[in-house]
């Protein structure tokens, strides 16, 4: 390991050019060597992390356990994911041979404020009404809206994100349930915690917001919609495998669901982040979900603010630096704020 006073040098990978002018503010205040590439990690250039103990990555690429090989005979010790969750890293193997694994945290405000966009969005229409305006058809028939006041909305998961949003919600007046094995008494003055089979059965909107686990994946399947008020709406910016796909198109089809609004879907990673327009989709649930009028999809995009990628380099550098000996943090949470 290298002394304090000597320049440490971290890899970071899937470098995004905004992310780019706050890591080289970083590098500049912290003295320290950061390897910027915009590639995603991969077989052909790990070789980037050559002499590294610690590397920085995001979500966009499965890190397996030949990759893991592959960076531990490179010399990395630490991997840095500048997300909240590890789903896409192989964090036991990890473990196994040797090297640490660490997430971040961002303002839960980004995700809350978009769940409630994606409320708004599914239950105006909005994504009918957009398509309509752009053919200049401007008639009213069958696109009367719900107004939130009216209606209950069940919130899966309350961590950060979800009590956020709760607390959020709140301020439109509308009815809260709320669902998890660990409840928080500051949640209980917005909502009231109920069974997750209660919350299904009276909740008029759905919104997920738990990590993908075993115990959590396809929570939402042919059974559980069964249970759903009929026009019930799935709000998703949880994780994808929440959600058995086909049993969520089956109910669109069926009537059973009045819609959908997706920003996170099953095996999003083929397909994340690129830009696909003129490219027939292989994954063909997708490319259905996506022709419903009644479903709106977003690129796994609701983390994405200015605040959020803020806080996702800074604390990825003070992970980093830390493994690397430091015991303190480089700089408090009001400093950073200066880094914009």
């Amino acid at each position: 390991m290298k002394l304090y006073n000597e320049k440490q040098t971290i890899t970071v990978y899937s470098c995004s050019d905004d992310e780019r002018a706050l890591f080289e503010q970083y590098e500049q205040r912290y003295n320290i060597q950061l390897n910027l590439y915009t590639e995603d990690i991969s077989e052909g250039n790990i070789k980037l992390a050559r002499g590294c103990e610690c590397i920085s990555v995001n979500h966009s690429v499965r890190i397996t356990p030949s990759l893991i090989d592959r960076l531990y005979e490179e010399g990395v010790r630490y991997i840095s994911t500048r997300t909240i969750g590890f789903e896409h890293i192989a964090v036991e193997y990890a473990k196994s041979i040797g090297m640490e694994v660490k997430n971040i945290r961002y303002s839960p405000n980004s995700v809350a404020d978009y769940a409630i966009m994606l409320i708004l969005m599914a239950t105006r229409q909005a994504k009918s009404l957009l398509k309509r305006t752009e053919v200049q058809n401007y008639s009213l028939p069958r696109k009367a809206g719900r107004e939130l006041q009216e209606l209950t909305i069940g919130v899966v998961g309350t961590g950060c994100v979800g009590s956020t949003l709760i607390e959020h919600l709140s301020g439109f007046g509308t009815k809260i349930l709320a669902y998890d094995v660990h409840q928080k008494e500051s949640v209980k003055q917005y909502a009231t915690y109920v069974t997750l089979e209660t919350l299904l059965k009276e909740s008029d909107v759905i919104t997920l917001h738990m990590p993908a686990k075993e115990e959590t994946k396809h929570i939402i399947n042919r059974k559980t919609i069964a249970m759903m008020k009929d026009d019930a709406y799935i709000i998703n910016t949880g994780r994808g495998s929440l959600i058995d796909t086909e049993a969520l198109i089956e109910g669109i089809e069926s009537g059973k669901l009045g819609g959908a609004a997706l920003d996170v879907l099953e095996n999003e990673l083929q397909y994340l982040y690129q830009d696909l327009q003129d490219v027939p989709l292989a994954n063909f649930e997708f490319a259905l979900l996506n022709s419903f009028p009644n479903v709106v999809i977003t690129p796994h995009i609701a983390f994405y603010t200015e605040q959020a990628v803020r806080d996702m380099v800074g604390n990825s550098i003070d992970n980093c630096m830390s493994f690397l000996g430091e015991s303190e943090k480089y700089l408090s949470e009001n400093k950073r704020e200066e880094l914009v």
